[in-house]
C-alpha cells in the first residue's frame, strides 16, 4: 500500500477505536483504569525511546539539534497545558477540572466537559499528524506509532467518557461529542501527510518532536496518578505493565521489520 493508505488506515482505525472505546466505557469498571494507564505509559514511552527517535537519529538529523528538539517539544507541551488550563484526566481523580472521574461531588453544568471535548479534539489532531510523520519515514515506524497512540487512548477515552457523563451529558451526548472529536485524528493525518510530504528534510525533527509529546504524556500526564497507589502490591503491578506495554511496542516493531522484509523480499 502507498504511504498515504496506510495513514489513513490507522488514522481511521484509530478513530473507530475511540469510539468503541467510549461506549464500552459505559460497562468499564473505574479500577481497571490504573492497568490501562500502566499498560499505555510502557506503549509510549518503547514507542518513543525504541522507534521514534532511532528513526529521527537513522534520518540524518544533527544530534544536538535533535536533543535540542525533544527538550524544545517538552516544554511547548508544558505550556500548551499551563496555556489551555487543561490536562487528559487518565485517572481516578481530576484536579485540573475540580471534578472527580468517579462521578462525585455535583455537576458543574457541562463547563469540565467541554474543557474535555476542546482538548481531546486537539489531542487527536495532533496524533493524527504524528501518525502521517511516521508513516511517511518508515511503514514499519508508522504501525508501531499507531499502536502506541492507540494503547494511550484507552485510558484516555475511558476517563473522558466518564467526565462528561459527570458533567451532567448524556450517555448518548458523550457519544457523539466523541465521535466528533474521533474524525480530528483523521483530519491531521490527512493534512499531515500533504504538508509533510515536501518537508522531507524536516522529518527527523517533526519525529524528534512527536518523540517529546509522547515523553511528556506518558512522564506528566499519567506517571503521577500512579504513585497515588505506592502499596507493594500495586507498584509491583504497575511496573510488570509497564514492561509489557514496553514489550508489546518492540515486539510489533520486530514483527513489523520481518514482515516488511519477507513482502520486499518477494517482491
Amino acid at each position: 500500500m502507498s504511504a498515504l493508505a496506510w495513514i489513513l488506515l490507522a488514522s481511521t482505525l484509530a478513530g473507530v477505536l475511540s469510539m468503541a472505546l467510549a461506549a464500552a466505557a459505559m460497562a468499564v469498571r473505574v479500577e481497571w483504569l490504573p492497568v490501562m494507564v500502566s499498560y499505555a505509559i510502557g506503549a509510549l514511552l518503547g514507542a518513543a525511546f525504541l522507534e521514534v527517535l532511532p528513526h529521527a537519529l537513522e534520518g540524518g538529523g544533527d544530534v544536538h539539534a535533535l536533543s535540542a528538539t525533544v527538550l524544545a517539544g517538552i516544554l511547548s507541551f508544558f505550556v500548551l497545558e499551563k496555556l489551555v488550563l487543561w490536562r487528559h484526566c487518565h485517572t481516578q481523580t481530576c484536579d485540573a477540572h475540580g471534578v472527580g472521574a468517579l462521578g462525585h461531588g455535583p455537576s458543574d453544568h457541562g463547563r469540565s466537559g467541554l474543557m474535555i471535548t476542546v482538548g481531546d479534539t486537539f489531542h487527536n489532531f495532533v496524533d493524527g499528524v504524528i501518525i502521517a510523520a511516521a508513516f511517511l519515514v518508515d511503514v514499519r515506524l508508522g504501525i508501531v506509532t499507531a499502536i502506541a497512540i492507540i494503547a494511550h487512548e484507552l485510558p484516555q477515552e475511558v476517563g473522558d467518557f466518564l467526565i462528561l457523563l459527570h458533567s451532567g451529558y448524556s450517555r448518548v451526548q458523550a457519544l457523539t461529542l466523541n465521535a466528533a472529536s474521533s474524525l480530528a485524528t483523521l483530519v491531521g493525518a490527512t493534512l499531515g501527510y500533504f504538508a509533510l510530504s515536501p518537508l522531507s528534510a524536516a522529518l527527523p525533527y517533526i519525529l524528534a518532536f512527536a518523540a517529546a509529546g509522547m515523553i511528556y504524556v506518558a512522564v506528566a500526564d499519567l506517571i503521577p496518578g500512579l504513585h497515588r497507589r505506592a502499596e507493594l502490591r500495586h507498584t509491583a503491578q504497575q511496573i510488570a505493565l509497564i514492561a509489557l506495554g514496553v514489550a508489546t511496542v518492540w515486539l510489533a516493531g520486530s514483527t513489523t521489520h520481518g514482515w516488511l522484509g519477507q513482502a520486499a523480499h518477494a517482491h
